[in-house]
């Protein structure tokens, strides 16, 4: 008897998942609830342990491969029965041994200059011809490392490559030579996290309208704030960001423009407007870009955001996220201040119609009472989707995260 075991639904909205590491080869045996293979999906990973017993069969997909929820996984076999067949499936039959040696067949056409050059016997070396001949050699498909020149010094010429290609061998393309001094180039596979961000950005710019709006922050209250409230931050055992208290500013601002806090339903053509706040933060790791959610942002004291950012953004980090810790956001904030640069355009985290960007924080001579003086100064940049938003909402947005920063008593902050 042999089961199919299909990828099971593991996670609400997740349609696909790609195959990351198998955890077991063919032949092996496993217990039930073994882990069989690790599954990327939405940005996390998860163990898919093994419904049952058996022998490992026959493994349906590669590591790399993309897998759709309910396609077969793994075939597992209760005991060894010969050669299952199973719906749609015919396993490989075993090689049966012989004493006869293998003969590579030749009735199959060559297909490309390397496969040629190996059944021949031949080297590929540099080849002597004229820019009109290499023309004619790509004109007629035929590699002219393969072609034996007659004419002075081994020099092949227009009717070698016609005779060549008049005797049947088969036409190839002649390999492109590599820009650049040779050996200097790596491949690497895009896979896993990497794949899934590159996705869901060119989703997001393929069907957002993306315009960004910049503005600066006068932060220097804030910084004052946060020198006093990391004291009490200390006694959690947490570091107090900066990120906490551009947290609560941005709530209020999200209450009085809710089209910030929305997604956009292209097919039913409905603009949903979210009563809840969930807020995604960016977070760099070694995998790729991953945002965990905060959960009901607004109901949160400054230090309890601190816990969670810390608690999952180090989740992130070495990947143990699960897959509600990074679904359910309403809003994304990105905070690229710790490492470079002035401003950036970030790519909204689709379907949601609105990110911010939130940059370093550093002294900046500005005119204050006609006055020049030093500040504490961060730049905001906020990319929205302009099919929902006009620039005016967006620009009166930023303003208002602004007068809660640069008045941080508005913000009834509690410090514990």
């Amino acid at each position: 008897m042999v089961y199919e075991f299909k990828l099971p639904d593991i996670g609400e909205g997740v349609a696909e998942g790609e195959v990351v590491k198998w955890l077991v080869k063919e032949g092996d045996e496993v217990k039930e609830n073994q882990p069989l293979v690790e599954i990327m999906t939405d940005k996390v990973n998860v163990e898919i342990p093994s419904p049952r017993k058996g022998m490992i069969q026959k493994r349906m997909a590669r590591e790399g491969e993309v897998v759709k929820v309910g396609q077969v996984l793994i075939v597992i076999a209760d005991e060894v029965t010969g050669t299952p067949t199973i719906t749609g499936i015919d396993l490989p039959k075993p090689l049966q041994s012989s004493p006869e040696k293998l003969v590579p067949s030749r009735t199959k056409p060559l297909e490309t200059a390397t496969e040629i050059i190996k059944q021949e016997g031949l080297k590929p070396t540099e080849v002597l011809a004229t820019p009109a001949t290499r023309k004619l050699a790509r004109d007629l498909g035929v590699e002219l490392s393969l072609v034996r020149g007659t004419g002075r010094a081994g020099r092949i010429t227009d009717k070698d490559v016609q005779r060549f290609k008049q005797s049947g061998k088969p036409a190839v393309a002649t390999a492109v030579a590599p820009i650049g001094p040779r050996g200097v180039e790596e491949r690497v596979p895009l896979r896993g996290v990497r794949r899934m961000v590159a996705e869901h950005m060119v989703k997001s710019k393929t069907n957002a309208a993306q315009v960004t709006h910049v503005d600066e922050v006068d932060m220097t209250e804030v910084v004052r704030l946060r020198e006093r409230a990391n004291v009490a931050a200390e006694k959690h055992g947490v570091k107090l960001t900066y990120l906490p208290f551009i947290i609560k500013a941005l709530i209020p601002a999200l209450k009085q423009y809710p089209y910030l806090n929305a997604t956009l339903d292209d097919e039913k053509s409905e603009i949903v407007l979210k009563k809840y706040y969930n807020i995604g933060i960016a977070t760099d790791t070694e995998q790729g870009l991953m945002v965990p959610v905060i959960k009901d942002a607004d109901h949160k004291s400054i230090t309890q955001l601190a816990i969670e950012i810390a608690t999952l953004s180090e989740k992130a980090r070495v990947g143990n996220l699960t897959l509600n810790e990074v679904q359910g956001s309403t809003f994304t904030i990105t905070n690229v201040g710790g490492i470079a640069g002035v401003f950036a355009t970030p790519i909204i985290n689709y379907p949601e119609v609105a990110i911010l960007g939130v940059h370093a924080i550093s002294k900046r001579p500005v005119v204050e009472n006609n006055q020049i003086v030093v500040r504490d100064m961060l730049y905001l940049s906020l990319s929205f989707d302009h099919r929902v938003l006009d620039g005016a909402m967006a620009a009166r947005f930023v303003k208002a995260i602004k007068q809660y920063l640069e008045d941080p008593k508005l913000l009834l902050l509690e410090t514990e």
